[in-house]
């Protein structure tokens, strides 16, 4: 009956190079940075040219949603007129868009 089965001998390992078993995780450094670190790094600098280049006058939208006018621009603060005698004090950094003229008077 021995002659039916045959005898199983390892085979030799193929040598793999240095940089094939470190491509796998260069590839997926590279998928991050171009699909998740390079957009935010964009969009964070949109974001700080558009809080460095608010003005008195600019309707706004806040990242809690209100809308409003500013009235005056400090350091780090800006006032907003809400309405007519409604005027609150929000972070420069909580400005989310800057909204074209008269949209205020549309909504």
């Amino acid at each position: 009956m021995d002659f039916f089965i045959s005898n199983a001998y390892a085979q030799d390992a193929a040598p793999q190079g240095g940089l094939m078993s470190f491509l796998p995780l260069i590839v997926i450094f590279a998928v991050f940075y171009f699909m998740l670190i390079r957009p935010q790094m964009k969009r964070a600098k949109e974001h700080r040219q558009l809080v460095s280049e608010l003005a008195k006058g600019d309707e706004v939208i806040t990242n809690g949603g209100l809308l409003g006018r500013i009235t005056d621009v400090s350091e780090s603060f800006v006032t907003l007129e809400l309405a007519d005698s409604v005027q609150v004090k929000v972070q420069r950094q909580a400005v989310a868009n800057v909204m074209p003229k008269g949209t205020i008077k549309s909504a």
